[in-house]
This record gives structure tokens, sequence and C-alpha cells, in this order.
């Protein structure tokens, strides 16, 4: 017995494929018994190892599972992919560069609020390197000087403005943006600048601003010595009082110089100044630092820029914010000892803060503003550079040292470079970084449209997909209002109309057939109290009548006729706090702090508003200092919500939300990021506001809510718009799931869902709108559902229609812009449990278990090794078929773990196989939807099934259910029912004729290859070979003839008559993209083609199929030399 469970076991580690396979039956047949050692050893006795294939060792139909620790994980809806959208019509906030001093064609860009993009070729395609980190807003970049490579990344926008989002410390990358690691200072959440030491490369300074919102956190200059391993604060001031600039001596490095800057925000105000701000000098390489005092402004200061002059260390620049009429313009002519101010136009600190020294000349300085400024005599005189044809609002500045006419700018409006000097400048129509702070679609036909409004870019709107094969581009969207880009709603009955608003109530009324724009915004009579607006002011069509507006500021507003005039429904729906008696940074400031409420709306007015869709006239206002305002008979009586317990008072209320399912359930979402606190508030009431429940469940306590949105047909699938992305919930919000397919780490500021196409569309703050196409599938996700072994999900009707190829973009330059439109045709969408493993991979399961137990690894057999290699991948087969249950389509692909998608595109199987699909040149691509080789025809519109199967090493096995859709056509009318029947037998006509003469040509190839092959034989055979050589080259005559006949070729025409083949292919590329009846040409030119077939395919089948095989007997008859393909006797 010890010998037989010795042997028995030796037996399970050598066989483990045999002994896996025992298992699997013998278990099936419930005889496991026989696994005993006394029974299964005598068995196995008497077998050779080496006489079992290692291929099917294991059954095939059986697959290893790999379990799925958490059915309802983020990664299981990995593959709901969102699709980018753009627009880069307009691009977005760009805060600074870092050029590779060795090329400046390969640079980095940061983007306020948009990570870090790359270019190597100066802007003319772009890679988004920095999009998956822990935070996208970026306020610093540097390359290390002596190894570009080596990119450091301070997160946190550097600014104060309302809408600068906040970081998670610094970054490194070793290998030019393709890796990053978080090196620390967490908690600083804004940095100003990142200098490096250009002795030392692991010396690196810091400027951590810290907090806008709040005190506390890393504050001041950090100093590391060993590349980031560890930080030292060299400069640290107190709670409110962080380090906003520093810059090194280049000639001595020892002696570098910082400013300090404390100021603080909130909802209602701005104080970017204090007593603290200052600058300071190290003559230690940054160890110890002094305040330098002599020629700068006495009292409370603001932001500070600083910059050395690249002609002259010893020469100093400074921007400096201070109160009264003490801003300005300073030059330092010995190393900061003193300065004199030189201007006192500067601009404001809470925007814009840098100041730049020409490399060459040291009385030239650029100053970003609103409109970039230049002077050439230190700054006592200035002058714009020049903002012909270009965005304003200028935050970055870089000059090429070796040639000063070259300048790139980084401004609101993206990115712009000029080649003299600032005359003229190109814009980069191609960096999809558009910050978007609301979005909504119309119901257009066939396509609907996404409208949104972007920060200091416009209101804007676009298509959410269009023909065109490339994509849709920057030319398909348009400008419904300027400014600052707020709400947008469109009447859901008459596209054409749209609403638009700009910053501070600035609304207007946008025929989208004229163009035409007429500003509707209410504004109160005489002896009247203006209306507060918010920046963001919420705007509402009622969805019980399409004509009917609401509109608040401090007050709500209806109108009943589009905007043409207004009716007050309210008093003051605020708290009626006045901001100048809060207490900031503990206490309260006079009204000449700087820049005291600058670029802040005034405080105390609505922030969200929304009616019941199953209750006229019940309307929920939340205002931004914290309240709820309730009305359930359209204004005529008010009541408020004050207080929600674990909601901090007085927290901005970003969105309310009436339920479409039931009149009296609403949603509410709190945003206190601007008092330091991120985290999400979330709430519901089922009574009309009169309790509150907290659904927020396990949303990440890091990650602020700015929107909310829930599905028309499940009440409880809900989706959250957060700081950090978007999350949905199945359960009403016991449970959020993060989805993460294709989305970057942005901001999600708002949500819309187009109903008609079940589509989910994110406005995001930084990297412009993103698109999940048909999300109905996540209505039906809950624990059942992913307990199943597989679910194949409701497939929606697919439209067929017809895509145009007619586009110059394919001839535009790789610069030219394009974004996605969704994949072509019916989408299924099907889920798995598990994912079958392959041989490999459970090879590799097997090796790493091993390792963690510090066992020996079991090498793999040649045998193992060539059954991995030729293991075919698992693949999911999806079959269609029509509604006479005929096949149409099979379809595959790949079985993925989780929810996948796979497309059909509406086209019946190709007529044939290319062995060898056509080879593009390089770097020609072709447009979406098109693929070189052989496609089918369009299948004409109907009712159509889909059901689903697994191929594991070459075997099937179906899986249960199907789903029925439909395919519909645009363009209806332009045909008939009897000449649409007409069409589809033309088509099969025309894919059947075109398939004989595609596999006869093919044919005919292989045939002259053949010939040519056999005359050698004939001329190397050991006999007399006149007769053979003159057969072979009466064969190599005829194949030359068919081949012409079918392909073309003939040389004595100027003007060859159309061959066979081009003539069907002509017929076939162009109704493959048709739908409408053929013409009379098309049935023309198809019969002539069968016609001129029918004699060919005979001559050439009794050429290939007779004459040659006869032939080949005769060579061998006489001895000659053998030929592919003929086998000898």
């Amino acid at each position: 017995m010890r010998l037989n469970k010795l042997v028995f076991e030796n037996i399970s580690r050598a066989t483990p494929c045999l002994f896996t396979y025992l298992r699997g039956v013998l278990t099936v047949l419930n005889l496991r018994f026989l696994l005993s050692p006394l029974v299964l050893v005598p068995l196995i006795a008497s077998s050779s190892q080496a006489q079992i294939p290692v291929a099917s060792a294991t059954p095939t139909a059986v697959a290893t599972q790999t379990p799925t620790p958490d059915p309802m994980a983020a990664s299981v809806f990995s593959g709901l992919k969102f699709r980018p959208i753009g627009p880069a019509v307009t691009s977005g906030r760009v805060i600074a560069f870092a050029v590779d001093p060795g090329d400046r064609s390969k640079y980095y860009v940061a983007v306020a609020s948009g990570g870090v993009w790359k270019t190597v070729n100066s802007g003319t395609t772009w890679s988004p390197v920095f999009e998956n980190e822990g935070a996208f807003s970026i306020g610093a970049i540097t390359l290390d000087p002596k190894n570009p490579s080596t990119v450091w990344v301070g997160t946190g926008e550097r600014n104060s403005q309302r809408s600068v989002a906040y970081g998670d410390g610094v970054y490194r990358s070793d290998d030019g943006g393709k890796n990053w690691k978080n090196v620390g200072l967490k908690t600083s959440e804004h940095i100003g600048r990142i200098a490096i030491d250009p002795r030392d490369s692991n010396i690196v300074f810091v400027a951590a601003q810290g907090p806008l919102w709040s005190a506390g956190g890393e504050r001041g200059l950090y100093k590391t010595i060993d590349g980031g391993k560890s930080w030292k604060p060299v400069i640290a001031i107190s709670e409110n009082t962080g380090v906003t600039d520093v810059v090194i001596d280049p000639s001595n490095p020892d002696t570098m110089y910082a400013a300090s800057w404390q100021r603080r925000r909130h909802f209602y105000t701005l104080i970017n100044g204090g007593p603290e701000s200052a600058v300071y000098k190290s003559t230690d390489g940054g160890n110890t630092w002094t305040k330098q005092r002599s020629g700068l402004p006495p009292g409370d200061l603001g932001r500070i820029g600083l910059a050395i002059s690249p002609a002259n260390n010893s020469v100093v620049y400074a921007t400096v914010e201070a109160g009264g009429n003490l801003s300005g313009v300073f030059r330092s002519n010995d190393r900061g000892a003193t300065w004199d101010r030189t201007s006192s136009s500067i601009a404001q600190g809470m925007y814009y803060g840098q100041i730049v020294a020409d490399p060459k000349n040291v009385d030239r300085i650029y100053i970003p503003n609103v409109i970039l400024q230049v002077s050439d005599d230190a700054g006592r005189t200035q002058r714009p550079l020049g903002e012909r044809l270009k965005h304003v609002d200028n935050h970055a500045i870089w000059i090429d040292p070796n040639n000063t006419d070259f300048i790139l700018v980084g401004c609101d409006g993206g990115v712009y470079e000029s080649f003299d000097k600032g005359s003229n400048w190109n814009f980069k129509a191609n960096l999809p970084v558009a910050q978007f702070y609301d979005i909504t679609t119309d119901n257009d036909l066939p396509f609907y449209n996404v409208y949104g409004g972007t920060q200091d870019n416009n209101s804007l709107g676009g298509p959410a997909k269009t023909r065109n094969t490339a994509g849709i581009v920057n030319s398909d969207w348009i400008a419904t209002n300027g400014g600052d880009g707020f709400q947008s709603r469109v009447d859901p009955l008459d596209p054409n109309i749209i609403y638009a608003e700009s910053q501070n109530g600035g609304l207007v009324r946008f025929d989208k057939r004229t163009g035409e724009r007429v500003g509707i915004a209410p504004i109160e009579g005489k002896d009247i109290e203006s209306q507060r607006y918010n920046w963001d002011s919420p705007i509402m069509i009622s969805p019980h009548l399409n004509t009917r507006l609401y509109f608040a500021g401090h007050k709500l507003y209806k109108s009943d006729n589009r905007g043409d005039d207004w009716k007050a429904i309210s008093g003051d729906l605020s708290r009626g706090l006045d901001r100048n008696t809060l207490p900031v940074m503990g206490k309260v400031w006079g009204p000449d702090a700087i820049a005291k409420n600058q670029s802040t709306a005034l405080y105390g007015n609505a922030s969200a508003l929304s009616e019941s869709p199953k209750k006229q006239g019940l309307i929920y206002v939340g205002t931004d200092d914290g309240l709820i305002r309730i009305t359930e008979n359209d204004g005529q009586s008010w009541r408020k919500v004050d207080k929600i317990a674990g909601v901090p008072e007085n927290s901005y209320v970003a969105r309310v939300l009436a339920s479409q399912h039931a009149a009296e359930t609403v949603y509410a979402l709190y945003n206190n990021h601007q008092n330091g606190d991120f985290r999400p508030y979330v709430v519901k009431s089922i009574d009309a506001g009169k309790t509150w429940t907290a659904i927020n469940g396990n949303l990440p306590e890091r990650g602020s809510v700015y929107s909310i949105a829930e599905d028309h047909i499940n009440s409880n699938l809900l989706f959250v718009g957060t700081e950090f992305g978007v999350f949905f919930t199945t359960d009403g919000g016991a449970k959020w799931i993060q989805m993460k397919g294709g989305l970057p780490t942005i901001a999600v500021r708002d949500i819309a869902i187009q109903r008609t196409e079940n589509d989910l569309v994110l406005a995001t703050f930084g990297r412009g709108i993103y698109i999940l196409d048909n999300y109905s599938a996540l209505r039906s996700i809950d624990r059942k559902t992913v307990d199943q072994a597989s679910v194949l999900f409701p497939v929606k009707d697919a439209l067929m229609f017809v895509r145009s190829s007619a586009s110059l973009s394919s001839s535009l330059g790789a610069s030219y812009y394009t974004a996605p439109n969704p994949a072509y045709g019916a989408t299924f969408v099907y889920y798995l449990r598990d994912a079958p493993k392959t041989f490999k991979q459970k090879r590799q399961e097997a090796e790493r278990n091993a390792e963690k137990k510090k066992e020996p690894i079991k090498y793999p057999s040649i045998a193992e090794l060539r059954a991995e290699a030729e293991e075919e991948s698992p693949t999911m087969i999806f079959t269609i078929t029509n509604a006479e249950g005929e096949i149409v389509r099979r379809i595959t692909s790949p079985a993925s773990q989780g929810v996948q998608r796979a497309v059909w595109d509406m086209r019946y199987t190709a007529p044939s196989i290319s062995a060898a699909p056509p080879q593009l040149p390089a770097g020609v691509t072709l447009p979406e939807g098109f693929t070189p080789g052989p496609q089918g025809p369009l299948v004409m519109p109907g009712r159509f099934t889909v059901s689903m199967a697994m191929r594991v090493n070459g075997v099937v096995t179906s899986l249960p259910g199907s789903q029925s859709f439909n395919v519909t056509v645009e363009g209806k009318e332009k045909i008939t029912d009897a000449e649409r029947v007409l069409l589809a037998e033309f088509q099969r006509k025309v894919v059947k004729l075109q398939r004989a003469v595609s596999g006869a040509a093919d044919a005919a190839s292989s045939a002259k290859t053949r010939i040519a092959l056999l005359r050698r034989a004939a001329l190397d055979a050991p006999t007399d070979n006149r007769k053979l050589v003159e057969q072979a080259n009466a064969f190599s005559k005829e194949i030359d003839l068919l081949i012409n006949e079918l392909r073309g070729g003939r040389e004595d025409s100027d003007i060859p008559p159309p061959s066979i083949s081009s003539r069907i292919g002509n017929v076939a590329g162009s109704i493959r993209l048709s739908t409408l009846r053929p013409t009379a040409t098309q049935l023309e030119q198809y019969e002539l083609s069968n016609a001129e077939f029918a004699p060919i395919l005979a001559r050439l089948r009794e050429l290939i199929e007779t004459s040659l095989p006869r032939f080949e007997k005769e060579l061998e008859a006489v001895g000659a030399p053998l030929t592919p393909g003929r086998l000898p006797q």
C-alpha cells in the first residue's frame, strides 16, 4: 500500500494533465472511487506517458475557470468603453511647458485639469502620458537638465481661480512619461514650480502652495537630495501660507530665489494675499533663507512670480501683487538685494502669476495676462505681443533660446506657436482638453447632438456621431453662445431651439437654422434689486411644457413663451448671508484685502434646479449657501431644507434631481470641496424633501460629487460624476462601481442620458466629452446576473445608413483632428463570469503558485510547449439568423471575463477570403468601418436573432439565451418594399458572381505559376521533350488569355475594355454602401459580366481539372523533375 501510494503520488505529479482528465471524467460518471491508488496505479502502470498526446490530455470542453473575487468589481465592466468625441476646436487651459533642450520638437504640455500630453513632432500629434494617475490637475512640469527622459510633475493647478482642481503630490517618470511614480507631498494639493539642481539630478526643490480651500497640508518649499525618496521643508511659514515659485541661478546654483503666498478661496470669496507673502533668497543651496524687502512693497502681498534673466544672471524680475496701488513689475540688478519697480501694470494674481525673461535680451520680458504683454525696457513700457486670431488668457510661455523668434504659448484656448515673435500664430487644433461644466443632448434624427458649456471657450454643440468614416471633426461643432459656457437646454420637440448660458446669467436663445441669438435673461425693473446669479446659473425646460422655462438667480423666474418675458415666482431663495462678515483664515478681512472677492459670484444664489416629471409645479431649488427650497404649487409657497444629517451646514448644493419614477422622490448632491472637504454627499428623499437618507455608500472618501443621473427605465440605476470619475449603482446607492473603460482620471462635472439611444454622456473638466454608447445592459446587472456563467443582453435595434468616405480628412495630414464614431452595426453586449484559461495561462498560474509556496517549478515538456503554441485562443461565436431562421453571418470575439461587446456590421458573409489581406503603404490607414479585402453586402432591413457560443481549443459549446432585434434603414420612403426585395435578390446574385469571378481569377493566377513550373520540368525532362514543351507553351498562352479576360492587362489598346473582374467589382462596390434600388447601369453591367464569365469559366475548368492533370501524368511517365503539388507515382 505504501508503494502504491508513492507511485500514485508520482504519477499525479508526473502526469498532471492525465490525472486531471481522469478525475474530471470519472467524477462526471460518478466513478471517482477509481482514483484510489489501488485502482489507478495498475491501470496506469501499463501505459507509457510518451504515448499520451499532451494536446488531448485535458478535455477541451471543460475549461479551467478564473474565479472572480468580486463579481461586481469595476474590472468586470471595463469592456464597456467610453468614446471621446472631443472637441479640439477650442482645446483648453494650458498651464506649463517642458521642452527637450536638445530638440524643441519634443515637448510636454501640462494642462490645468487634463493631465500631461507629449509631442515628439512639434504638436503634429499628441499622446496623453499622464492620464491614469491619482490626479489630473497639473501645476508644474520640469525636465531633468541632465536627462530629459526624467520628467517631474507637480499636481494641482497653481492658480486661485474658482474651478481649480486639487492634486496629490509630486510624480516622477524616468522613461519619458511612459511610467510614473508618486514620490510624495501628497497633501500639498497645489504645486507652483519644480526646480532641479543642474549639478545633481537628485537635488530637487518643490514649491508647494498647499491647500487652496483650507489650512494645513504640506506647504512651503521642500527639498529632496535623493531623487524624491525623502523630503525636507526648507521654507515653512504657517498653515495658511505656502511657496508658489522657486528659481535657481544657473551660474551659481547655490543662489536661489523663492516666493511665498498666503491665500484662501471659498465659494463666496477670495483673499489672494496676506502679510506672509514674500520674496526669499538662499545662497547655500536652499538650506537657509532670508526674506528680501528692500524696494518691495510694504504690507500685505499677494502672488509673486520670479525670473532670472538668462542673459545676465545678476538680474532678477518679479511680478508682485500688492495692496493699494503698489503692485507691479520689479527688477533687481544685484541678485535680489535691492528692487526697483519698473511698472505698476500686472495681471490678476489669482489667475496669472508668471514672468519670463528673454533668453538673449536682458531688458526684454514677457508677462502672461489676459493679453500677453511684452516689454523691451524691463517692464517700463508694455505692449501686446499679438493676439490676432489667438485665444486670450495666457498662462505659459516658452522661448527658444537658440531662436527667440520662436515662441510657444499656453492659454485658456490651448497651445499656440509663433515663428515670428508673435506676429502670427499657429493653433494646435488637435489637443482635446476642453473643460466642460455642463452637458445636455437633443432628440435630433438620425443622430442626436450634444451641447455643453466650457471654461472660457463658449457654449458648444456637436454631433454624437456622423456619417463621416473619418469620425467627428472640428468643423462639426458650432458655438451657441460666447464667454464661459455653462448650462444648455434643447427644446425636446424642436432640436433647432437651444438655450445657452454664459457666466453670471448670460442666457440666450439660439436658432440653429439661422444662427441667430436672442438675449433672454430676466432683468428686474426699476428700483428692484438686481439678480444675484451664480457663475453657473441653473436653467430648466419644464418636463410638462416645452415652451416653459425656469431660470434662477437668487430668485426663481418662469416663462411660458421660451423666455420672451419672465415672472418671478419666489423671493430670495438663499440664506441672505453677508459674505464680507464671514471669517477667512481665522479672521474677517476688510475691503482692502488683496483681491478680495475677485472673480467670485455674488454669494447667496441658486446653484441647482429641478422640476418633478411626475408632478407639475413640484420644484426644487438648491443654493450655493446650502439650502434646498421646495414648492409644490409652482412657486405660490415655499419651504426650505436647511439641515441634513451628515451634511456640513452651508455646503454648496451641486445638484437636485427630481425622480422620473416617483413623484416625491428627489436626489441632492452637496459639494463642500471649497471648504477643504472632499467627501461625497449624495442624499435621497422619498417624501418631497421632508426627510433624507444618505446614499453615498462606498463612494471614495476623496472625491467631491458634481452630477447625478437616473436611468429612465430602472429607478435603482443611478450615475454620479465625481472629481475623479464616474460611478454607477444598480441598487439605489448601496454599492457604487467605478466605470473606467476608456475614461482617464478626470472630473466628471455633468451627466446626460440620451433616452432614445440609451447613451451616457459625460462632461469632463479637461478632457472634453465622453459617451458610453448604449449602457442599457447595466439595467439587468445585479448579483443574480453576475452569478450566471454567461449572459447575452437585449440587443438594441441597429440603424443602417450609408457612411460617407468622400472626405478630405485622409489627405489633411496627421494633425487633422478626428474623434471616433461608434462602431457601425448591431452591438452585442454579453457577460462571462469566468474566462477560459489556455494551457499557457494554467502553466504560468501553477508556476506562480509554486513560487509562492517555495516549491520547485515543473518545467514543461516539448510536447506541452508545442500544445501551448498550437492552442487556439478561446473565442466567442455569435450566430446571426434572419426571420426565416437562415444563418446570415457568424462573427467572433475574444472570450474575455466580464461585460464585453461584439459588433456585427450588418453584412452578409464575404464572398471570399483573402489568403493575405492587401498591404497598405506605410503610414496609410483606412477610414473607420473599412477593411482591406472582400466584404459581403449589407443585409436587408428586418428581424434578426443572435445566439452565442464559446469555442475552447476547437470545441464549440452553445451558451444559453438568444436575443432578437431589428435592422432598420434610414430613408425608408426612397424605396418600396417590392424594390427592396429586388435589391436583396440582386445583391445575392452580384455577390455570387463576384465570388465566382474572384475565385476563378485566383485559381488562374495559381495555375499560371503551376504552368511555369511544369514548363521548366518539361525542359529538363530526360527524353525527347519537344512535344512536352510545345504543350507547356500552349498552356502558358491559354492561361494568359484567360487572366487577361478575367482581370485585364491587355497591352494592345490604349484604352483596354473593362475586364470581367473590374466590371462586376464596380457593380459590387457601388451597391456595397447603398440601401437604394439598383440602377439600370448596374443591372446591365451585371448581365454583361455574367454572360462573359460563363465561357471563360468553362475554359479555365477544362484547363485546370483536365488538361493540366493529364500533362502532369505525361511528365511523371518520362521522369521529369517533380513540381510542387505533384505526388510521385
